[in-house]
């Protein structure tokens, strides 16, 4: 029997996370007269002193508890109406700045509907961790308004023992941003940035291009090294405009800027891509559905373009004939590359299982689980999305996989499997 440890430990949506988030009201007037934009400032400037001074302590008084240094924020966004109108800011008072900075903000729920569908990386910093403690980064898809994915991260401890510990989350969540005219809705890559004050457990990355305005969906997170010995973090995700997917990818070196570049290649079409953390055999290598219902090895010169794959693996067992996918990036074992599967069968239930991959030729599968590992049931099976469990990344932990996952689309477990037993299961 395989040996399975559950954390009892549950992360669930909370719509008490909110983040403030610009408002954007129209700049452009309709040819007979101001905007509504430039209509609401003059309110603003038309107020007497007393009457501004009023208004921004009833804004205070709703929102100052409930956000980071909100009086920072509605200034920041009152400097960037003043560029966008060119406004002579050195003839209105603070409190006048900082009302319009609130009538030009709002708060976003970003989690409120659903917390699905991790990924953990090592963290970038292991200062001061005893011996057989491990700290982690964890993406999580956060769905607010609108069923708007974004991604939130969460930073932990996990140990030899399966115990686990997260990060508390700061009391106010903070968004990225990028530099540049609101006006203009950027295209291709751009960078976006965590704020200086922000940890990364309280930092959301939210859709800022066309092609990702309907939601960020599922990061694949893994920490890739370079054959000069470099590393950065890279994330795979699907972006989605409401209409059209398109496989992108997360690039950092520090955690505290963000490039977001657009893939290419016909690969690029599809949804849950899965990169390697090394070059192998000089080659760069992703895993793929590129028909929907198998999963594919392909390889690459360069990150960012792929084309067509080999087919590598096709359903087999009862509990996989309707689709298989990736669970995230490969992990790297002595014994070969692991892959975590997705596969779904009757009733559409999801269940997540395992194959072995060569290590010097992934295209070589050297065995795979013939029973799932985890499988939608009792405990895992009511929610959104009933009858899913499903991860977007785990990581080898000394002799244990740890695994966070999600549960019918509405939250988030963690389980630890020895590798040992793992193997055991495969044929």
């Amino acid at each position: 029997m395989l040996e399975l440890y559950r954390h009892s430990l549950r992360l669930h949506a909370d719509p008490s996370r909110v983040v403030v988030r610009p408002f954007h009201i129209s700049w452009r007037s309709n040819g007979s007269g101001p905007s509504r934009s430039e209509r609401l400032v003059q309110e603003v400037l038309d107020m007497s002193p007393g009457q501004a001074r009023a208004q921004l302590d009833t804004v205070l008084k709703d929102f100052e508890a409930r956000h980071w240094q909100t009086r920072r924020v509605f200034m920041t966004r009152y400097e960037e109406i003043e560029a966008q109108l060119g406004l002579d800011g050195g003839n209105i008072s603070d409190e006048k700045r900082q009302l319009i900075g609130a009538y030009f903000c709002h708060e976003y729920s970003y989690a409120a509907a659903a917390l699905m569908n991790p990924s953990a990386v090592p963290h970038h910093d292991q200062t001061g961790m005893p011996r057989g403690s491990l700290r982690v980064i964890m993406s999580l898809r956060a769905v607010g308004e609108g069923h708007i994915s974004s991604i939130a991260f969460r930073e932990g401890i996990i140990t030899e023992r399966c115990e686990m510990k997260l990060a508390p989350e700061p009391p106010f969540a903070t968004a990225t941003d990028t530099h540049g005219d609101e006006n203009d809705v950027p295209e291709g890559p751009v960078t976006v940035h965590r704020h200086r004050d922000s940890t990364l457990s309280g930092t959301v990355i939210f859709p800022i291009t066309a092609a990702q305005s309907n939601g960020l969906e599922d990061l694949r997170l893994c920490h890739f090294r370079h054959d000069d010995g470099s590393q950065e973090w890279i994330g795979t995700y699907t972006a989605y405009n409401g209409s059209v997917i398109q496989s992108e990818m997360m690039r950092t070196t520090d955690w505290r800027a963000f490039d977001m570049v657009p893939m290419t290649g016909s690969a690029a079409r599809n949804k849950g891509m899965a990169l390697f953390p090394r070059k192998v055999g000089g080659r760069y290598m992703m895993i793929g559905r590129q028909d929907g219902e198998n999963i594919f090895l392909i390889d690459s010169d360069t990150l960012t373009h792929w084309d067509e794959g080999r087919l590598l693996i096709t359903p087999v067992y009862p509990w996989e004939l309707v689709q298989m996918g990736n669970c995230g990036p490969p992990i790297e074992l002595d014994e070969g590359w692991l892959l975590l599967t997705h596969g779904v069968g009757a009733m559409r239930k999801y269940s997540i299982g395992a194959v072995l991959l060569d290590k010097d030729d992934p295209s070589k599968v050297i065995g795979r689980t013939r029973e799932p590992i985890l499988a939608a049931a009792d405990q895992d099976r009511e929610g959104y999305v009933p009858n899913v469990v499903y991860t977007c990344g785990a990581i080898r932990h000394g002799d244990m996989i740890f695994i966070p996952y999600g549960v019918a689309d509405s939250s988030v477990a963690f389980a630890f499997v020895p590798i040992a037993s793992l193997l055991e299961q495969m044929n």
